[in-house]
């Protein structure tokens, strides 16, 4: 099940994900590693170069938020690569046969 949440971040983390991408790293591999969208963090990148990335107004999410966000993130990934693998195994024994 998707949750259905979406984050109000605060410039600190927008402008560290800015800078990730500008250094070099994959727009899709920074998303993925922070878990926000691809998109997202397109617009972030785009708004930077623009000069216009800021802060949002409201509630804020925490450092300790995203973290959860980012681990539960790469916890999907990792179960949906320990299912395809198991998979992967059952096939080859029974190939083997």
């Amino acid at each position: 099940m998707k949750d259905s949440f979406r984050g109000q971040y605060t410039l600190e983390f927008k402008q560290e994900a800015v800078r990730l991408v500008r250094g070099g790293e994959g727009v899709s591999s920074v998303a993925k590693s922070l878990g926000i969208s691809g998109q997202t963090l397109h617009n972030w990148v785009k708004a930077d170069a623009a000069g216009r990335l800021r802060d949002v107004a409201g509630k804020t999410i925490s450092a300790e938020q995203m973290e959860i966000a980012r681990l539960k993130a790469e916890l999907a990934r990792t179960r949906t690569e320990r299912d395809i693998l198991k998979k992967a195994a059952a096939y080859f024994a029974r190939e083997s046969r």
